[in-house]
């Protein structure tokens, strides 16, 4: 392949993200040459322990009148065909007695099998609570902010209005109750399969929402994004099947409470927890290694699009009336097995936005989240590593971005690298484009990027054909060193590194690429070591404030200095949660005990909505 095909393969050619200026010396101060002294002063003074400092408590939410986004539930239930609704109860594996019903295809004995045929492993562990808890206010001494960090952000700048601050989780994260209450198995059941943590009882969110949304509004934050799991709805999934009466009215309840809090609800209707039933009768495919993502998130069955519409049409006929926005996936990528995947979800997508717009009026928004730690090059002066950040960037959020925003084709880094990619006709084009309110990102951090092999940009596209090669499928080489040979940033307990300028880098390159304004749907710091911490090392998590503040110092610049339209920002997440196997990264802006499941709020919480409402937000 010549060099002239290679840069039409490659597409655009982004400039460098980073320039190293030369200077000798200690750091220049600019701003402290007219006030210097020639010399000090020394006296004695009578010394005292006095110190004054102020004490602020944190101030909750205001209830006020509700946005109504959608006609009410009873006037939407004609966009969609009659539904059966019914309950099921608990999957107990050591019961003795069996449902006797086998001749109803949906009864408990159906239901029971779906359990048995997933088999979910160590199925051992138990919750504390079986029953909802009734939310009690937050004692007053819990809302007193901590000592403030010595160093802090000293800008001037405020949010534009309307920018939307919240927090942010998902339902097999959090949830819990996961065999409870009709709730058939999902992708996130079985996903595990050794020793490591399971998602079975997690936080108990499902039995303790109202107590986590009174929290959350007593620290004064507005938005609270969550997932709602199609299982729970849909236990068996496909259409025309029953649908849940239990799992109808646990989300009824939950969205309730968060408005009757003064706080606004949004959703996401997948959060990685796929129904087993699109992985057939064969459940080894579900821990098969996918070609494109970290996992196979069976978009790519064909039944997957029609049966996503039903249930998105289901929960929204229900919801819509209270709910702002909605996002269709989580970071559909990672659990993109090949291309049918890909065309499968925008078309899913697709088809949710022009209901829910179309027919079902509704005046919310919708957007998808998605993935990508920002993939800066090694080396800004070299220009194959550029040209593999472009390839990098390029390939995670174009597959979706280019349709969705701009009404064009997928970008060439993934047409030349996922060879059975589903081409995308003029009528796709034009169905698709224009299907998302916004571009919703989740930036945690950002990855060093070079060629496959150094200082070689061929070696991309050599990649790419070579369906054997361990750089796929992004074909680049990721690390977290830059070239003077340090990290990226300060480390976290996993692959999130601070690194706050990189982020308005970011945010310039989302904004200017697909045009729309953008909102970091996500974004949170596991400090390192927190989980070998005693809880009052846990609660001051410094290095945490330190992200936080430091990527919305970021945020401010790019909205005021590089006219970036920045409308939102989500923590994740405002508790400790289930990391998928894993509860030793810390990502909680609340600590959780795992025995008790007593929450406690850290300093970083403090910090960060002091630091927003400080900047003029609600």
């Amino acid at each position: 392949m010549n060099r002239l095909t290679l840069v039409g393969l490659l597409g655009s050619t982004a400039l460098a993200q980073q320039v190293f200026l030369p200077a000798q010396g200690p750091t220049d101060r600019p701003q402290c040459e007219a006030s210097q002294t020639p010399e000090p002063t020394y006296s004695f003074t009578p010394f005292s322990y006095t110190l004054t400092t102020t004490q602020r408590t944190a101030t909750s939410v205001t209830p006020s009148a509700a946005t109504t986004y959608a006609c009410p539930p009873s006037a939407l239930a004609t966009l969609i065909p009659s539904q059966s609704y019914t309950t099921w109860g608990k999957w107990d594996p050591n019961a003795t007695e069996t449902a006797s019903d086998t001749d109803n295809l949906y009864g408990d004995a159906a239901w029971t099998a779906l359990w048995e045929h997933a088999n979910p492993p160590n199925f051992t562990e138990t919750g504390v609570y079986s029953t909802t808890v009734e939310p009690t206010p937050i004692p007053s001494e819990e809302l007193v902010l901590p000592p403030r960090d010595y160093f802090g952000p000293n800008d001037c700048y405020n949010f534009p209005e309307g920018f939307e601050f919240g927090v942010s989780s998902s339902a097999s994260q959090v949830e819990g109750a996961t065999a409870e209450a009709g709730k058939a198995p999902s992708l996130m059941d079985i996903l595990v399969q050794d020793d490591r943590a399971k998602s079975y009882v997690t936080n108990e969110n499902y039995y303790l929402y109202k107590q986590d949304i009174e929290r959350v509004a007593a620290m004064g934050v507005k938005y609270f994004s969550f997932s709602i799991a199609w299982t729970r709805i849909l236990p068996f999934a496909l259409p025309g099947t029953p649908v849940n009466q239990e799992g109808i009215d646990h989300y009824n309840d939950l969205i309730d409470f968060i408005v009757s809090k003064g706080m606004i609800p949004e959703v996401t209707l997948l959060h990685f927890d796929t129904p087993l039933q699109f992985y057939g009768a064969n459940l080894t495919e579900a821990q098969r290694t996918p070609e494109i993502g970290y996992n196979n998130g069976a978009y790519q069955n064909e039944t997957f699009p029609d049966a996503f519409v039903n249930y998105a049409k289901i929960v929204m006929t229900h919801y819509a009336d209270r709910v702002a926005t909605w996002f269709t996936f989580n970071e559909p990528l990672l659990y993109s097995d090949n291309g049918r995947s890909i065309y499968n979800v925008i078309k899913a997508h697709s088809q949710v936005y022009h209901f829910y717009k179309d027919e079902l009026h509704g005046q919310g928004k919708i957007s998808m989240k998605f993935n990508n730690n920002l993939g800066v090059p090694r080396d800004p002066n070299s220009q194959a590593d550029v040209t593999a950040a472009d390839h990098f960037n390029s390939f995670q959020l174009g597959p979706f971005c280019n349709p969705i925003y701009l009404g064009i084709d997928y970008p060439e880094s993934y047409k030349s690298t996922i060879q059975d990619y589903v081409p995308l006709t003029a009528e796709d084009l034009e169905y698709m484009n224009g299907t998302a309110d916004f571009l919703g990102i989740d930036p945690y951090t950002a990855t060093v990027i070079a060629p496959p092999e150094a200082g070689n940009a061929q070696s991309i596209m050599d990649c790419a054909a070579n369906a054997s090669s361990i750089y796929r499928p992004y074909c680049v080489n990721q690390t977290t060193i830059e070239v003077n040979g340090w990290n990226i940033g300060y480390r976290s307990q996993t692959y999130v590194y601070i690194t706050p300028t990189y982020l308005r880098s970011y945010l310039n390159y989302l904004w200017n690429t697909w045009r729309h304004p953008v909102v970091l749907t996500e974004f949170g710091f596991p400090v390192f070591g927190e989980d070998d911490k005693d809880l009052t090392d846990q609660l001051f998590d410094t290095p945490r404030s330190l992200y936080y503040l430091s990527f919305m110092s970021e945020v401010l610049k790019a909205i005021w200095e590089d006219g970036v339209h920045v409308s939102g920002a989500f923590a994740w997440s405002y508790m400790d949660n289930w990391e998928f196997g894993d509860y030793t990264a810390h990502f909680g802006i609340q600590t959780v005990n795992r025995t008790s499941q007593e929450r406690r709020y850290k300093k970083s919480f403090f910090d960060l909505v002091d630091f927003m409402k400080a900047r003029g937000v609600e």
